[in-house]
């Protein structure tokens, strides 16, 4: 899509949103009045005292405010009768029935002191409010963290992406790829679960179509218990989407316009009337990235004429992609003690890209040469996902059971069409049509039960289904000036399906002797893998391949409580690096010719055995996060890249046809010997004034990889020779993350944030320090109903990848920048009637130490 019709699709389809969004605010509005009054006792005004309204004919109409210093105080209200409570520090609860017909002033509220304190003095009961979201933008509990992404302002009008560049322990690098403390693993979980949102294999592209605004926060999960999915080594970030908890309606829009071109606008709607709520989030928008790479490689050992020396790789593609999604549930309590919920996703991502590469060659006593290489691609996928589940509460002791079903489906299509042009030549040597269509069929089905016992005791078990398909459809037709007419590639042209079934079932026992709290769980999964892989040559040399596994994984943690919110940590997991579906087919890529990705149908699950001794304290105006941590990892997976000498054809300028050589470089995933990682990561809050905060993570780490392995390749001469690739090395690196933010007074918001990433070498590879600035502001507007948010990615554009990579006859410098600086403007608007829906209390979890709710993501 050109940048000219960023317009016709705002207008088209994101406006179209805007106006429906904007009649249903106005016909929920249009019911209700505006009244004021104001709170006082015998000697005055009684500043920053609560006032709930609750409607005596439907409770759906009650709604809640908050006095100002003075005592003063507005809301809408629907006309009726209404009881109406006051409370304030130091006063006796206030209650009186008053009936609401018109707009206007309601009589005053006396009420009186409950003899603790003077009623003049109204300045310490500031702390008074009805709801307030924590001013700790991330809490600590046993066996995860929290991260609250609202306060940030540089992620402001930005994805799921943007908000993962700022969460503790959390990184992203250049090209999308999302880890925890250095290792990409990473189990992605939406509300607990899979999800059709993320796409297939959690590409980059899934994590920038789930807007920022439905975040409502995001669960770090760096060693998972046993009632969590065993998958994903470093750990698991469950993503949790918003779902209002107020009565009546209610809901916010937010619009963003951005550089490079970007237009975005997401809503969240809700409703809850008796025994009914339903939500509603959505959106979609138009954005434009620029992908740079650029790979110098240098060859040794030539030993024939025209034989490569050298060769020059800058690579340059600007896409454009829109993206929509749309979320829609019920909840229906049957009584109190049983409820049903269902809800359905819907999200589309098309894009469409525009690539230039320029190779350079230089050979041994030879001319030099050049090929110009024009991809224009396409790709578009569609998901959809349906869940169901029902949550029963055996009695008021916390005995529960859930169940839950998810079907999903993804559907995506790539085509590209690529042409080559040799010396100059206006003549293409060589055309590539490619079409790839990959479809994913998923069910997840899940039981969780809990138990108390006692006081501080509790059981948890589960059982979890997953089923899961692939299919793969890979065509590849080629012509040349020697082979004119497109013409399939039998290696690169195949059919493949994965299909994964997992049953897992989990026990899981926490209680507290004193001070020491203890959880100690076990996991097994059984797990059943078939890939079955055909191409047009040799279709019958590669046959099903079928793999099962039947695993333990045990999970014991452990908590010593010196003082509130003061605690020491230890746990340990077992867990599995299952192999990702495309990783496992033999010939998954050839969009570039010269870089191929090979999979590799032999891959084998790797495991990880996880170590963590952490501290936790929190006080008023800090909480501090030291964790000292150490993994060992066998049969780790790494990405051998190596190099294959080829012989291609071409035309020189007079039109020739001429036989060349040139250096294929290919990269496969194998299982290779352990790699160990040891460090201090320490996440810190800091509120140092009522203007200034920071928060920060440092993750100072250590590692020790073990592995070589053999492999055959071609040289120069076209001869088959065995290397040896040797990824050993050791070392000590750094990441680091620091946020401040700037309150110039209660309307205006400043946000500077630092990300730095030290460099690792092994034997194998060097890679390149990496460093960033991100700056966000906000302003609150239109009488608190408003914000304007602005923020710039990347204000220095120093956010690159750069790396040596050493193979057996070659050294590659290579340079990635995925997305150059961008900013953005944001204006979110909220609308909103009733008042917080008070859900039932839970006993506090006796391991936790943070306040809130104990939600986790079962299974």
């Amino acid at each position: 899509m050109k940048r000219t019709e960023i317009v016709s699709v705002f207008q088209k389809r994101a406006f179209g949103l805007a106006l429906t969004i904007g009649a249903a605010s106005f016909v929920m509005a249009q019911q209700k009045v505006n009244v004021s009054g104001n709170v006082k006792d015998a000697n005055g005004a009684v500043g920053y005292s609560s006032i709930t309204f609750k409607n005596s004919q439907n409770a759906q109409l009650s709604d809640a405010v908050l006095a100002d210093a003075d005592g003063n105080y507005k809301l809408e209200l629907a006309p009726g009768s209404y009881e109406v409570a006051i409370e304030a520090v130091d006063y006796k609860k206030f209650t009186q029935t008053i009936q609401v017909e018109k707009p206007g002033p309601i009589a005053p509220f006396v009420i009186v002191s409950s003899g603790k304190a003077n009623l003049n003095n109204t300045t310490d009961i500031q702390g008074v409010t009805i709801t307030a979201a924590s001013t700790k933008p991330y809490k600590v509990e046993l066996d995860k963290k929290t991260y609250d992404p609202s306060q940030d302002l540089v992620s402001k009008g930005g994805s799921l992406q943007d908000v993962l560049q700022n969460v503790p322990s959390v990184s992203v690098d250049t090209d999308g790829t999302v880890s925890m403390r250095g290792s990409s693993n990473v189990r992605f979980l939406i509300n607990g679960k899979p999800s059709a949102l993320l796409g297939i294999d959690d590409g980059a592209n899934a994590l920038q179509s789930i807007p920022a605004d439905q975040i409502e926060k995001i669960e770090v999960i760096t060693n998972p218990s046993s009632k969590f999915e065993a998958s994903g080594t470093a750990g698991i970030l469950n993503i949790i989407l918003k779902k209002s908890k107020k009565t009546g309606f209610n809901g916010s829009v937010i619009g963003t316009l951005g550089y490079l071109p970007q237009t975005n606008l997401n809503t969240s709607l809700s409703w809850r009337k008796g025994n009914f709520s339903w939500f509603l989030n959505g959106g979609g928008g138009y954005k434009e990235s620029k992908n740079t790479n650029r790979n110098d490689n240098f060859y040794s050992n030539v030993t024939k004429t025209g034989s490569e020396t050298e060769s020059r790789q800058n690579s340059v593609t600007n896409s454009a992609n829109n993206n929509y999604n749309a979320t829609a549930g019920i909840v229906y309590d049957i009584n109190e003690k049983t409820s049903v919920n269902a809800s359905g996703t819907v999200r589309t991502f098309d894009s469409e890209s525009d690539g230039r590469i320029d190779y350079n060659y230089k050979y041994y006593n030879a001319a030099d040469s050049y090929t110009l290489r024009k991809n224009l691609g396409t790709n578009n996928n569609l998901a959809f996902q349906g869940d169901f589940g029902l949550d029963h509460k055996f009695d008021d002791k916390g005995q529960n059971l859930s169940l839950s079903l998810s079907l999903q489906s993804n559907k995506s299509g790539n085509d590209t069409n690529i042409e080559e042009f040799d010396n100059y030549s206006e003549t293409a040597s060589l055309r590539n049509v490619i079409s790839q269509n990959t479809r994913n069929k998923n069910i997840v089905a899940k039981a969780d039960y809990e138990l108390p016992i006692g006081e501080i005791s509790k059981l948890e078990a589960g059982y979890r289904l997953d089923s899961n398909n692939n299919t793969y459809d890979n065509n590849v037709l080629q012509s040349t000036s020697s082979t004119p007419g497109l013409q399939y590639l039998g290696l690169y042209t195949y059919d493949a399906k994965y299909k994964e079934l997992f049953n897992a079932f989990y026990v899981q026992f926490k209680s507290k002797i004193g001070k020491i709290g203890y959880q100690v769980g076990l996991r097994e999964e059984l797990s059943n893998v078939t890939t079955d892989y055909r191409n047009l040559e040799g279709s019958n040399t590669l046959p099903n391949k079928k793999k099962n596994y039947n695993n333990l994984f045990p999970s014991v943690f452990l908590s010593y409580e010196f003082a509130k919110d003061n605690q020491l940590l230890l746990n340990y997991t077992r867990r599995i690096d299952r192999p990702r579906g495309f990783f496992l087919i033999p010939n998954p890529s050839y969009n570039d010719n010269q870089n191929i990705f090979d999979g590799n149908i032999d891959l084998n699950p790797s495991y990880v055995d996880s170590f963590e001794l952490g501290y936790s304290i929190s006080k008023k105006k800090f909480t501090i996060n030291p964790t000292l941590y150490y993994k060992r990892e066998t049969d780790d997976t790494k990405m051998l890249v190596y190099n294959k000498a080829i012989t291609y054809t071409f035309l020189d300028e007079t039109g020739a046809e001429q036989e060349g050589k040139r250096i294929e470089f290919h990269t496969k995933p194998i299982n290779l010997g352990t790699e160990e990682t040891y460090g201090l990561d320490l996440n810190f809050n800091w509120d140092a004034t009522s203007w200034l905060k920071f928060m920060g993570n440092v993750d100072l780490f250590g590692y020790n990889i073990k592995g070589s392995t053999l492999y055959q390749t071609l040289n120069e001469d076209l001869e088959e020779i065995t290397s040896t690739a040797n990824f050993n090395g050791s070392g000590i690196s750094t990441r680091s993350r620091l946020t401040a933010s700037f309150k110039l007074d209660k309307t205006l918001n400043f946000q500077v944030q630092g990300f730095y990433r030290g460099g690792t070498k092994t034997e194998y590879q060097d890679r390149k320090d990496m460093y960033a600035i991100n700056f966000g502001a906000s302003k609150t507007i239109l009488k608190g109903n408003g914000t304007l948010a602005f923020n710039i990615q990347d204000v220095f554009n120093t956010r690159a990848m750069q790396s040596t990579t050493y193979t057996a006859n070659s050294t590659r410098e290579s340079y990635m920048q995925w997305q150059p600086r961008q900013f953005t403007i944001s204006l979110t608007y909220r609308f909103k009637q009733g008042e917080k829906v008070e859900q039932p209390k839970r006993k506090k979890d006796i391991n936790s130490n943070a306040s809130g709710d104990d939600q986790q993501a079962p299974m």
